[in-house]
């Protein structure tokens, strides 16, 4: 046998000792930088990834090399390097894990049809997934609304869990926990995280140590970057390549310095703070960029505030919002129950590093340093289509006003200013609703219900508005959706939960609900009267995102805000009362009460602040993950056994991505021609807008085949809870309700016609182009076999890490995307999923090249495939002319150029296990 390479800087390893005289290794930074003295400057983030690539620094995947690069990161450089970085941990959410899980299932079914042991395919580090996307807000305004809503919960997704059931059975390091818990991101900040780790494997009374880093199923996995943990989003279709011993590959990162100084005003929340900086940074074009903060202000703040920050980062379109390791750190994992060993083992850890404490500035080599002054933030909210959209509070009742008549490409929704004001009684009742009246006002999502201070805010807020005697209008949808039971065990403890009560505000869920679009429905009346007369309907809710259609189909203008003003927007009832100005309503004999009157002081959040650090606590609830699970979760019985066997399912269904696998892969020019255009989009095409996570449309083609499937409307459930299932997934990749197909004209008043709808045009000679929805035509032509593209604009991707983004759109043919820019995670699922992500160059785009969607394209390749490479769009018009453009090839890395020739990373990786 060979023997062991020695490895190439076996000279790090050093020791650390804590004050309790625990010692243990670890692979010294401060070691490295006497041969490599840059190091000491390097933002901490790259820190950390550089302790990575140093300690798994095989020869084989991570080089000698590897390590001498990243040692060597400079603020401006040129990005052309690959970091090969191994992460300690994945973490999942239902809607993303369950699709996962099927693809290692198809991959153990793979295993054994070609003879070879299913346990090959086994995760390699832990894995854990929380059921916390599946909840809906089908009761509200009621005590029993929890019971009733899980118990539903529970019917629809009964043959998911029982997959989940198997799953963990099948893999060893798999967890799972059950529905009722909390938000996948903030049962990581209070629970997972555990802040050092060593391998199970390690026995030694010296154990190697090493941080806590993580991707994540969801792209919120940043918040985790609060506690100074280094870990991001990525898509599905990655984090099985990582869970699997994949590194993850990216570009060396610029690094972002972002300076706080100051502190916030009274009356100013964190979630003001983080929509200012969401708007900062969006506007710095921070995509695929580390952001790290430093200075005095964050050295101030308390990790929740910080963990909402960091939630954001996909907002703002950083790959990470990361605060270093500090004391605050330490003092949030004291009150959160971590061990007194596992809390000395971190500082220590940390401290030996020379990576514990908030840089100052001029203490580190930053690509680019932002500030702010957190003086200068004020009362906001976001909105009505993007996060990025900040409006103050004050100017919110203009703002809409205005857009309510704006041309659609201002971000308006083009309708007369004479109808704004105009009121419509709902059929059957005493309640009347109109343009911008809050239809749906729901505390909820990971953001905000992790931050004590804000959701203690709301309960005083609403304390103040009972006592006041103000009530919430009639026609509001209203639900509190914590991420976690300690919200609800803190609110108990300060008297505040009967209040938010009386406001409606009962207990719906502990998930994602309406963030993630599982709001539930409006009355059917409600859904008449807003359709029938075309109104601009809100939604105020305490997320991060607001995209079109994401919370409900029917509601147009939907505003991201601080659980406070959730609850005073339920009391005044529509977004044009102007609450800095007017009445938030009428309290006791008619007097007026304003915002002022109700808005608690820091003073009074902080007397209560105390409640929400009790450690015990934690620790209690968290146990009950394995000692009390719950009844309905204990009920679930799944199958057994080392392959799942795929019974008949409309929820889980063997994944066709291994159809035909062969041991090698077959070679193919990525080249192709004669392609047909199935859409021409704007800017800021969300995941969101190609694979909607939210309720399924009846004449929607997965509407249509779930009903021939024997399962009727109310059955039907939500596009995420049914990513398990491939057929109902592709008929929904691009039929969001609110998606414009610039291929379709516009209408005598400028307006598009919304939906997944595209012109079809038959073989040369026919009839004209029908128009028919994108799955139907991309069946018609793979059919022809005539590949398709699909052309965008900037941000194309934005939004969610749907891994159903990019697999619909390879199931429906579609060979390349050509837009103005990509989201980082939407562009790598892409080349994940063996589809070519093109980029135009300079200011050329599909508007300059005056494509009308009739066209023929060909993508040219001349040379072997290489990352970033310049290749030849060629356009031939139905007149007989052609033009050519020069587009960039975004596959960035060479080990990217593997993935795609292999058909994909899940292929790739599957042929290196089974090789092995």
């Amino acid at each position: 046998m060979a023997a062991k390479p020695t490895h190439a800087f076996a000279s790090t390893l050093q020791t650390f000792t804590t004050d309790a005289g625990v010692s243990g290794q670890y692979w010294s930074l401060p070691k490295l930088a006497k041969q490599y003295p840059s190091i000491k400057r390097l933002p901490v983030s790259i820190r950390i990834v550089l302790e990575s690539v140093l300690r798994n620094c095989d020869g084989l995947k991570v080089s000698k090399h590897h390590v001498e690069e990243l040692a060597h990161w400079a603020p401006t450089a040129e990005r052309t390097d690959e970091i090969p970085f191994v992460v300690t941990r994945v973490v999942l959410q239902d809607f993303t894990g369950v699709p996962l899980l099927a693809d290692l299932a198809a991959m153990r079914s793979v295993a054994a049809s070609l003879g070879k042991s299913p346990k090959t395919i086994e995760p390699l580090v832990p894995v854990d997934l929380v059921v916390d996307h599946s909840v809906m807000v089908d009761y509200y305004g009621t005590p029993k609304a929890l019971d009733l809503n899980m118990q539903l919960e529970f019917k629809r997704n009964h043959e998911r869990y029982q997959f989940m059931k198997w799953g963990m059975q099948a893999f060893d390091t798999f967890r799972v926990v059950p529905p009722g818990f909390g938000i996948v991101h903030q049962v990581n900040l209070e629970y997972f995280a555990r802040g050092v780790y060593k391998s199970p494997q390690d026995k030694s009374d010296t154990p190697v140590y090493y941080p806590d880093s993580l991707v994540g199923t969801d792209s919120h996995t940043t918040m985790i970057n609060g506690v100074g943990v280094v870990g991001w989003g990525v898509g599905g279709i990655e984090a099985e390549a990582a869970m699997l011993g994949q590194p993850v590959y990216m570009l060396t990162p610029d690094v972002v310095g972002f300076e706080l100084t100051g502190k916030l005003r009274e009356g100013v929340t964190a979630t003001d703070l983080v929509l200012f900086v969401t708007a900062i940074l969006r506007a710095e074009k921070v995509v695929g960029k580390f952001v790290e903060f430093f200075g005095p202000g964050a050295a101030s703040i308390a990790v929740p505030d910080r963990a909402t920050i960091g939630n954001m980062a996909p907002e703002y379109g950083a790959t990470m919002g990361f605060f270093p390791v500090d004391d605050m750190t330490i003092a949030y994992f004291k009150s959160t129950g971590r061990t007194a060993t596992e809390i000395a083992l971190f500082e220590a850890y940390y401290k030996a590093q020379g990576l514990f404490g908030m840089p100052k500035p001029g203490d580190i080599d930053y690509t680019k340093v932002v500030r702010l002054d957190l003086g200068t933030v004020s009362p906001s909210l976001a909105g009505p289509k993007r996060p990025q959209d900040r409006i103050d509070l004050g100017r919110m009742s203009t703002v809409f006003a205005e857009l309510y008549s704006k041309p659609n490409e201002a971000n308006g929704f083009n309708l007369p200013a004479n109808t704004l004001s105009l009121r419509h009684k709902v059929q059957g009742t005493d309640v009347s609703i109109g343009n911008g009246d809050v239809l749906i006002a729901a505390i909820t999502s990971c953001t905000n219900t992790s931050n004590p201070s804000v959701m203690l805010a709301a309960g005083l807020l609403a304390k103040k508005a009972v006592e006041a005697g103000l009530k919430v209008q009639p026609h509001v949808k209203t639900s509190l959706a914590p991420g976690s039971r300690i919200v609800t065990d803190y609110l108990q403890k300060a008297g505040l939960l009967p209040y938010l009560e009386k406001l409606g505000f009962y207990l719906a869920g502990y998930g994602c609900t309406t963030c993630i679009g599982n709001a539930g429905d409006l009355t059917p009346e409600i859904n008449a009267t807003i359709t029938q007369n075309k109104l601009v309907s809100a939604a105020v809710l305490s997320g991060n995102r607001n995209f079109e259609a994401r919370i409900h189909p029917n509601l147009k203008a939907n505003f991201l805000a601080s659980p406070p003003l959730v609850v005073a927007y339920a009391i005044a009832g529509n977004v044009m009362v102007d609450l800095m100005t007017q009445p938030v309503g009428k309290g006791k004999h008619g007097k007026d009460v304003f915002l002022g009157d109700i808005w608690p002081s820091m003073a009074e959040i902080d007397e209560n602040l105390r409640l929400a650090t009790d450690a015990k606590a934690f620790r209690a609830n968290y146990e009950k993950i394995k000692s009390d699970p719950g009844a309905l979760w204990s009920s679930i019985q799944g199958v057994t056994g080392q392959v799942y066997d795929w019974p008949v399912s409309t929820y889980i269904a063997e994944p066709p991505f291994f159809d035909n696998f062969k041991a090698k892969p077959m070679a193919s020019d990525a080249g192709f021609t004669g392609a047909r255009v199935m859409a021409l989009f704007g800017d800021s095409i969300t995941t969101d807008h190609i694979s909607p996570a939210g309720s399924i449309a009846e004449k929607s083609p997965a509407g249509q085949w779930l009903l021939a499937h024997g399962v009727s409307k109310a059955d039907f459930n939500s596009y995420g809870s049914r990513r398990g299932n491939h057929d109902v997934m592709v008929r929904g990749t691009f039929a969001n309700v609110r998606i414009k197909n610039l291929m379709l004209p516009a209408d005598a008043n400028g307006s598009r016609e919304e939906g997944g709808l595209t012109l079809y045009y038959p073989p040369r000679g026919s009839s004209k182009p029908e128009k028919m929805p994108i799955f139907d035509a991309a069946q018609k032509y793979m059919g022809a076999k005539v590949p398709t593209v699909v052309f965008g604009g900037e941000e194309y991707g934005t939004g969610s890490s749907r891994d159903w983004a990019a697999k619909g759109t390879q199931l429906l043919g579609i060979k390349a995307v050509v837009a103005r820019s990509f989201e980082r995670i939407h562009r790598a699922n892409l080349v994940g999923m063996g589809v070519l992500p093109l980029q135009f160059r300079g200011a050329d785009s599909w508007e300059t090249l005056n494509l009308q969607g009739d066209e023929e394209i060909d993508v040219v390749i001349g040379a072997a495939l290489q990352p970033q490479m310049d290749v030849t769009l060629v356009i031939r018009r139905r007149d007989g002319t052609h033009q050519e453009a020069t587009v960039r090839l975004r596959i960035d890395t060479p080990i990217e150029v593997e993935y795609y020739q292999h058909g994909g990373i899940l292929p790739f990786v599957l042929r290196q296990l089974l090789a092995a």
